[in-house]
């Protein structure tokens, strides 16, 4: 239904995608992957509103292909009075009044053929929509999510994930050939993950899905997009098989690339000597033969091996500490609630000690960010900090703590920094260089965003991280990067994480939500939790696993030893057979 031919396109600072090709057919579920700021969103805005745009190459949409789409950035609006139910019916229930107000007109018009027509085309909206069955289609949705419980709430009272679950249901009921969603993961908790999970693999429309979610990636699609250093990867099939496909595709590149690159260095050795010799002798064989060895090196140049894919960009993230403080308490929380409509958070005591890393867990709704917020502000007697502390805060509202209307410049000027070649060469570690310096704010993607945010927490050098959601919107390289920058920190963290991974591999313990109040629960018993509520058994340790037999790929490669990573490659079709 969609066929993207030769398609180029770039911003003034940036170039996005050269050539790319890639169809969407009926029946498919495609993953959309990439590093962040490669142009997954862009690419989503030009498909959605192609005259918006100008770009090279051809794009051809069926004309009859309807395209539904959820937003990367959605938020809850806080006006509308209305139940879920109504929220997502909205379409079929403004139908069936424009029915009903039709019928009440017939009773009195004089132009009952206009009517009728109005009424008939009514009639077809609602039918294709399956309106008759569609109080019953959203109790079943409602079902599949276990947000039965929700049904009667306002909108305006459902937190971020719920929300984020609500429009995906909205969007799949009205019933678009292509639902195009831009991580709908994002924010939600374990429930409402395998919530997603399941609208996913039951809609039988056509989806392209960007995501940077290892579990739904690894559960919910039969076709990846991976756009990667402005070109494209398709593959039919599960992300298992292509991410295993892609590594051994990456060692015969790299391969064949290094014996490139040897082969254009001999030549080029050899076209040295012979202009050496040439500015001693005037022998026209000696010329000759120098002209040839320069034309076959431009061949073996414009011959070399590209490999777009070998060579992902991970930032080098490290939260560095101006002053540790020593086996002592940081934060103390004595007696903390908050309410607001209704009671969240009630008799709230823990301390956080200057090493130790803990991450906050809960349902989405209940408290966690109000809570880590009135940490950082720092200005109720519930809450003690520790006279030395020096605190950094990343915010999942990335406005709060991210001016939209500054360029990353004027962002770190901002921050303390002197000069612009500090902040270049500060922000290189990151990923950020050349023009994109100069970009505002606003028009970066979640994930970039996320990462400048990263990149101010480390070099504000405090001795305590209050984060939430930090792996939203970031890539799997960029999370792990995230993983060992967490494990090398001198100082305390508190982390609010719906994602498994951070918190199994970087906390030291956790403090969970249960009861309108939070007790602290080990590794351990989280782990244990996680698998009996959500998880087949040891399937997470199995994927922990394959993450870090990939890495260790990735490290081989970077160090040209093939061999090594051949046998990893088998070690890694084992664990793939076990998932």
């Amino acid at each position: 239904m969609i066929k993207v031919d030769n398609l180029s396109f770039s911003f003034p600072q940036k170039e996005l995608y050269t050539n790319i090709s890639f169809t969407l057919e009926k029946g498919q579920h495609c993953a959309f992957i990439g590093t962040n700021g490669s142009g997954k969103s862009t690419l989503i805005e030009i498909l959605t509103d192609p005259e918006r745009y100008l770009f090279d190459g051809k794009l051809e949409i069926d004309p009859d292909c309807r395209i539904g789409h959820v937003s990367q950035f959605s938020q809850v609006d806080k006006t509308k009075e209305m139940t879920v139910f109504e929220y997502i019916g909205e379409e079929f229930i403004k139908i069936q009044d424009e029915i009903t107000s039709i019928y009440a007109e017939m009773a009195t018009t004089s132009d009952m053929d206009s009517l009728l027509e109005k009424y008939q085309s009514a009639l077809d909206a609602f039918e294709s929509m399956d309106g008759d069955n569609f109080e019953n289609t959203i109790n079943k949705q409602l079902n599949l999510a276990n947000l039965m419980k929700i049904k009667d709430l306002n909108v305006s009272d459902l937190s971020g994930g719920e929300f984020k679950l609500i429009q995906v249901m909205k969007e799949m009921l009205s019933r678009p050939d292509l639902l195009i969603m831009d991580e709908p993961d994002v924010f939600l908790d374990f429930d409402n993950l395998n919530a997603l999970k399941k609208l996913i693999n039951s809609h039988k429309g056509m989806l392209l899905v960007v995501t940077h979610n290892r579990y739904l990636l690894n559960h919910c699609f039969n076709k990846i997009l991976h756009l990667e250093n402005t070109e494209i990867q398709e593959f039919d099939g599960r992300y298992i098989d292509y991410n295993f496909s892609l590594l051994q595709t990456k060692i015969e590149l790299q391969e064949l690339a290094i014996a490139d690159d040897e082969e254009i260095e001999r030549n080029e050795n050899i076209v040295n000597n012979l202009r050496a010799m040439a500015t001693i002798y005037s022998d026209a064989s000696r010329g000759r033969a120098l002209k040839a060895r320069v034309s076959f090196q431009e061949r073996l140049e414009a011959r070399r091996i590209k490999a777009p894919f070998v060579n992902i960009k991970q930032p080098n993230i490290r939260f560095g500490i101006a002053n540790e403080i020593q086996d002592s308490t940081v934060i103390n929380v004595s007696n903390y609630g908050v309410a607001f409509d209704e009671l969240l958070l009630e008799n709230v005591n823990f301390e956080i000690k200057s090493t130790d890393k803990v991450a906050i867990i809960g349902s989405n709704g209940t408290g966690k960010t109000t809570f880590l917020r009135d940490i950082y502000k720092n200005n109720l007697d519930s809450i003690e900090f520790n006279a030395d502390v020096k605190v950094a805060y990343l915010s999942q509202i990335q406005s709060e703590m991210l001016k939209d209307s500054n360029t990353i410049m004027e962002e770190f000027i901002d921050a303390g920094f002197k000069t612009y070649d500090e902040i270049r060469s500060y922000l290189l570690n990151y990923g950020f260089e050349g023009e994109i310096l100069n970009q505002k704010i606003e028009s970066l993607s979640g994930g970039e965003k996320n990462i400048l945010q990263l990149a101010k927490v480390s070099a504000s050098k405090a001795n305590v991280l209050l984060l939430d959601e930090p792996t939203s919107h970031l890539d799997t390289y960029t999370q792990i990067a995230l993983e060992k920058a967490i494990e090398d920190y001198k100082g305390a963290i508190l982390m609010i994480s719906h994602d498994f991974y951070s918190v199994v591999n970087g906390m030291d313990y956790v403090l969970i939500i249960e009861d309108k109040t939070i007790r602290k629960m080990s590794i351990r018993k989280f782990r244990q939790m996680i698998y009996e509520s959500h998880f087949d058994r040891d399937y997470l340790a199995t994927e922990q696993n394959k993450k870090a037999v990939e890495m260790k790929i990735e490290l081989a490669l970077k160090e040209k030893n093939f061999e090594l990573a051949k046998g990893l490659v088998d070690e890694l079709e084992e664990l793939i057979k076990l998932l």
